[in-house]
This record gives C-alpha cells, sequence and structure tokens, in this order.
C-alpha cells in the first residue's frame, strides 16, 4: 500500500457514502441507488462504478479477483487489480474459490460463488427501460408504478422480428418478483446463475450514479413469454479444444493452422484449473 494514499483510495467519509448506497440497495433487490459517483483515475465507461463498489467494501483480510469478459490478464482487468492493490495492499489471485471479493466485467465464473464471496459487477447501462424512454423521471415512475410493459414489447418486436428473443447480452430479469433489472451485458448463459445465488451481488455504473444488487438466495427471473421461454447460448456437442470442458460459456476461435473453428473456455482461470488437475491426475496415475 502507497503511503501518501487513503486505504482503499477514498476518505473514509466518501467509502461511507458509498457503502450507505451499498445497503440501500441491498435491502431494495434490484432497485436503483443514486449515488455521489466520485471521479477515478479511470475513465469513465471503464469499471469506475464497480470499482468504487470494491474500494469501499474491501477490507486488509480480503482476497481480490478481477476479471475482464472471462480473462484475469485483460488490461482492464489488470489495471483495476493494480490500483485496488496498491492502494490495500490485500492479496490478489485467479482463483475464483479463493477469493472474497470478485470484481467483473461481462461475465460472472463458471465456479459456483458461495456465500462467503462478494461479485462485484460493472455496469454501463443500468436502466433497462432506457431503449423505451429516454426520461429519467419517467422511468423512475414506471418503476415505482411497476409498468413494464416497454421491455415485454422490446421482446415481442424481437420475436416478430427473429422468430426468437434476440438479446445476446444484457437481457433483463426481474428480481424478487418485483423490480425489472439490468444484469450488466453477461451472456444470457449468465442469468440463471444470479437466481438464488449465495453470493452477493452488487452492480454499480459510476458513469449513471446508481447501485443496485440481488441480495443472497434471491429469485431472479429472466424477462421471457411462456410460449417463447427463456433460453441460453447453446454449446451442445461442443467442448473445450484445451481442457475438454463441456457446458460452460466457450469462445468460438478459428484455428490458424487447419483454419477450422474451435472453441475455447471463456473464463480462462476455470480452464487453467482444469488443465491443472488433469496434470496432477496423470501425475498421481504414473505413481500408482
Amino acid at each position: 500500500m502507497k503511503a501518501d494514499t487513503h486505504f482503499a483510495f477514498f476518505d473514509e467519509g466518501s467509502k461511507k457514502e458509498i457503502r450507505r448506497a451499498v445497503l440501500h440497495a441491498v435491502a431494495i433487490p434490484g432497485y436503483q441507488v443514486p449515488f455521489a459517483s466520485r471521479e477515478m483515475p479511470i475513465a469513465r465507461g471503464w469499471g469506475t462504478g464497480g470499482l468504487q463498489i470494491t474500494l469501499s467494501i474491501i477490507g486488509r483480510e480480503d482476497v481480490l479477483k478481477v476479471i475482464d469478459q472471462g480473462a484475469d490478464e485483460s488490461v482492464n482487468a489488470v489495471s483495476i487489480k493494480k490500483l485496488v492493490q496498491d492502494t490495500t495492499g490485500v492479496l490478489t489471485t485467479e482463483s475464483t474459490q479463493d477469493a472474497s471479493v470478485i470484481q467483473s466485467r461481462h461475465r460472472i465464473p463458471e465456479v459456483p460463488l458461495t456465500k462467503e464471496q462478494i461479485l462485484v459487477l460493472q455496469v454501463p447501462m443500468p436502466e433497462p427501460l432506457r431503449p423505451v424512454e429516454a426520461s429519467e423521471y419517467q422511468t423512475k415512475r414506471l418503476h415505482a408504478e411497476d409498468e413494464y410493459s416497454g421491455a415485454w414489447l422490446l421482446l415481442f418486436e424481437q420475436i416478430m422480428k427473429y422468430g426468437r428473443t434476440a438479446t445476446d447480452a444484457d437481457h433483463p430479469v426481474v428480481v424478487n418478483d418485483r423490480y425489472l433489472m439490468a444484469p450488466s451485458p453477461i451472456p444470457r448463459f449468465d442469468n440463471p446463475k444470479m437466481h438464488q445465488s449465495e453470493a452477493l451481488i452488487l452492480l454499480g455504473a459510476g458513469r449513471e450514479k446508481k447501485i443496485y444488487a440481488v441480495p443472497p438466495y434471491t429469485d431472479v427471473t429472466s424477462l421471457a413469454f411462456d410460449d417463447y421461454p427463456f433460453t441460453v447460448e447453446s454449446f451442445e456437442g461442443k467442448r473445450c479444444r484445451l481442457c475438454g470442458a463441456e457446458d460452460v460459456f466457450m469462445d468460438e476461435l478459428i484455428d490458424e493452422e487447419n483454419g477450422e473453428t474451435v472453441y475455447q473456455c471463456n473464463d480462462t482461470s476455470y480452464c487453467l484449473e482444469r488443465l491443472n488437475q488433469q496434470a496432477k491426475a496423470e501425475v498421481e496415475k504414473e505413481h500408482v
């Protein structure tokens, strides 16, 4: 930790204000709580909302993991991790199981999270009704009145145009049978991981100055019609070319040697851990 900075960068007053907003968000699942978003040493739109939450809740004994679209080694993930570590001195890890605080952009880890963990998601646009209503005043009124016909209309238009819902990411969800919520730009594949999650999920939008949350063991339902049920991306019959994993979210790549389409785990630490386990099993097998 650098001696010329506050612990976790912010002064205590700023951290307390953000923590109050977090507590408000936890008390009303899915509700967007306004907060005084601070200036950060990174540009707005690059994860300032999630970073402010992480800096406000992290303690000296925590272990931090930061991922960006499934990767621990991306520029965004490495930069955020370095800022938090430099201003707190906390340990960092690439192992999902070993982390107590996980900050992520665009993914929820493949390894199921536990009640001892907190997942912080970076959010560019927290308002799920923004595509149908530009006014902040009106979207607040619609949420208060539980009036979400505009969101249903968007899904209906997709079905009329494509024959199915065509939301690739950030598919809206209903939290605790009450509030419509943007789950951040995670793929549809990750939406079910929010339902009855053991871990606390916090979502922060720095540019839009909003914090919201999904408390542990909360019902989260992806918006869908009864006759057009919600579906996730299918990787049936596909295997990771490195670790052989199935039933995980994968990246579709082109093999440079033969030009064929191959698949690889999007969650790089999950893939690496499986490879390490396989190598360990082979070594133990040789010694039997």
